[in-house]
């Protein structure tokens, strides 16, 4: 492709590939978008894969409240896991005693 060897410049911004456009263009392969370019010395028109800023944010927004709902499972069960370990504690405790 002209573009990884000459300047450019962007003739259509990123946008979604149609249905038609993913069949035909190959450049809509790796991530669903693309952009038109314009090859400044040879003068050409070509398509190149590109990512969205609204795709990357959704992605970034869906990672984040993944994580902070693995965060609040594993919180509850270190919880979990404190209350348990203090009843086994107090009950070592009051065997103890009794055994006094």
């Amino acid at each position: 492709p002209c573009w990884r060897v000459e300047d450019f410049v962007v003739a259509q911004e990123c946008a979604r590939c149609s249905s038609f456009q993913a069949k035909t263009i190959a450049a809509c392969n790796p991530t669903g978008f693309i952009e038109k370019i314009n090859c400044a010395t040879s003068n050409r028109d070509e398509f190149k894969s590109c990512r969205s800023a609204v795709m990357e944010a959704h992605i970034f927004w869906r990672f984040v409240g993944t994580m902070m709902c693995v965060a609040a499972v594993f919180a509850v069960l270190v919880v979990c896991r404190q209350r348990v370990l203090d009843r086994k504690a107090l009950e070592k405790v009051r065997k103890q005693i009794e055994s006094i």
